[in-house]
């Protein structure tokens, strides 16, 4: 077997391993990359240590410490209790309102899987207060969440962010992220009218909101709001480094005592933090084994210029609803795009990645998925959890073959 064939082999033994067992592969690729890059690949260590990709976990590690800290002291619960107190008891509303809540916190740091727990609690017992459907809620939930997976504030954005720009995409940042937003607005609002959200429209004076306590403002929640905001501030105003940048922030939330930080790092995503890294050192030793080269010739095969984001979708969407998005999926299929491209006589670089990144989120609604999964964990004791697990299933498998249509319609 050629080297090639031998890291390409490994990828696939992560990526198998991560959808049929709860093994964090992060630590799996992390000894594959090690077994193959020195004792098959002659690579020196300090080779393969080198790709480790050490900004990228700075800033993971600084965006979910700080939105870990605003967490723990109970700022955003009580942002996202007044803003649901808007919507004034109109049952049709509060869903949407829920949508619009998970879109913005999601996008402006703590990413898709934070805002989900953060939100779906509050939002589910909210539907059991309201009589709205378990699955509409979801629905407006997770993929509100979602919709703000890819902002370049959010975890997930930093790591496709990351791999877009060593594709020699950088500055593409706000279009990797609209293009996910759109998507997720059209497919989520298009599924709320098709599935009974319209009628709730027509029911006003529900006591749903009520589900949510309006706890008060305290100077240690004003204070971390103005710490987010400056951090936000500073990172698009003067172009400083996210991961620093939320690390500073935590600092001033540590030393005021506005935030328990021992409880925000106990909170933080190190498996997913692991994970993502891990994979990535494992496809830096795949691009140096000619093996991302083999990848992208596996997937040339079975696709054209016309019908490339189609199939990439397709493919992302499919693994992704077994498996990890942002810990697996996108780190080893995004770096392939550049090579598809060039095997295929042309497209369009940036078209055929967003499909990917589209692609595997439109489907993480899937129970199978974090997303979905913590949807039917915070679902009230009244309602059926096997009803809406159905549902949810079926949403992310119907996704991989819609979420792949609209990408070629859109892409």
């Amino acid at each position: 077997m050629s080297l090639a064939w031998m890291s390409l082999a490994a990828l696939g033994v992560a990526i198998t391993l991560s959808m049929v067992t709860e093994i964090n592969v992060g630590v799996i690729s992390l000894a594959l990359a090690w077994i193959v890059g020195v004792f098959f690949g002659g690579m020196p260590l300090a080779q393969v240590i080198g790709t480790f990709p050490v900004q990228l976990f700075l800033t993971l590690a600084g965006v979910t410490l700080l939105f870990g800290m605003a967490t723990t002291n109970g700022t955003l619960e009580r942002l996202a209790a007044r803003a649901v107190g808007v919507c004034r008891g109109n049952a049709g509303l509060i869903p949407v309102m829920f949508f619009i809540i998970a879109v913005v916190l999601s996008s402006v740091g703590p990413g898709n899987i934070s805002t989900a727990a953060i939100l779906a609690p509050m939002a589910m017992a909210t539907a059991g207060r309201a009589s709205i459907p378990p699955f509409l809620m979801a629905l407006m939930v997770g993929n509100g969440a979602q919709a703000g997976a890819l902002s370049p504030f959010a975890p997930t954005g930093v790591i496709v962010n990351g791999i877009m720009e060593r594709m020699g995409l950088g500055g593409v940042e706000m279009a990797t992220f609209v293009n996910n937003l759109l998507a997720h607005v059209v497919v989520t609002f298009v599924a709320y009218a098709v599935f009974g959200g319209l009628a709730l429209f027509r029911r006003s004076g529900v006591d749903g909101h009520e589900a949510i306590a309006q706890e008060p403002f305290t100077p240690v929640h004003y204070g971390t709001l103005l710490v987010l905001a400056t951090v936000v501030i500073g990172v698009v105003g003067w172009d400083l480094q996210v991961g620093m940048a939320a690390l500073t922030g935590a600092a001033v939330l540590s030393l005021a005592g506005a935030a328990n930080e021992k409880d925000a790092i106990k909170r933080m995503p190190w498996g997913v933090v692991l994970m993502v890294c891990g994979v990535t050192v494992l496809i830096g030793v795949l691009e140096k084994t000619q093996g991302m080269a083999l990848f992208s010739d596996l997937l040339a095969k079975i696709s054209t210029p016309g019908s490339a984001t189609f199939v990439v979708a397709l493919v992302t969407g499919t693994v992704s609803v077994y498996s990890s998005t942002s810990g697996v999926v996108l780190p080893a299929f995004l770096p392939t795009v550049p090579g598809l491209v060039e095997r295929l006589g042309g497209g369009d670089v940036l078209a055929i990645a967003s499909a990917m990144s589209v692609g595997g989120h439109l489907v993480d609604l899937s129970p199978l998925s974090t997303i979905g999964a913590l949807c039917i964990a915070a679902l009230p004791s009244t309602e059926d959890p096997k009803r809406l697990f159905n549902q949810l299933l079926g949403w992310g498998l119907s996704m991989t073959v819609v979420g792949a249509t609209i990408c070629w319609l859109l892409f």
